[in-house]
């Protein structure tokens, strides 16, 4: 697979069925290996074992009820309640990121109202920080740690 812009970790591949699948330590099992999954699966291990976040606290492919409609969010961090603060969208690293992707995950936003959203395909990555008091949005330079959110 295609080396992306995040620390490598020790990635559990395997062979089912004729197709490569990844062990995706979130769900606890292993699923399709996708340009999609191989970014979502470095990044997750980069928030565990790089900014400290809480396996405990995350989880992959959230349903949200959307104008009638099933989403999924890729990746959704929670606070300690139980309450979303966090978004994560993935799309595979040829995929460029776009208005509409931000546009895509601000849909899921709607819904969920968190205080971060996150975009990456792998090669690049944007966190920005959301104001609901004064209607805003930041651009962080970097991936806040756990302990800074």
């Amino acid at each position: 697979m295609l080396s992306l812009n995040l620390p490598a970790f020790d990635a559990k591949i395997a062979a089912r069925n004729g197709k490569n699948v990844i062990f995706d330590i979130i769900r606890r099992r292993y699923v399709a290996l996708t340009p999609e999954e191989w970014v979502r699966q470095h990044f997750v291990h980069f928030l565990l074992a790089h900014k400290g976040y809480p396996q405990a606290l995350m989880a992959n492919e959230v349903q949200v009820q959307l104008n009638g409609t099933k989403k999924r969010c890729d990746t959704v961090l929670y606070r300690r309640d139980l309450t979303a603060r966090m978004i994560v969208e993935y799309k595979a690293p040829e995929i460029e990121i776009t208005q509409k992707v931000f546009d895509q995950i601000t849909r899921y936003n709607m819904v969920l109202k968190v205080d971060y959203l996150i975009v990456s395909n792998g090669l690049q990555h944007y966190c920005c920080r959301i104001d609901y008091k004064h209607n805003s949005y930041t651009f962080l330079q970097d991936i806040p740690e756990y302990q800074n959110l």
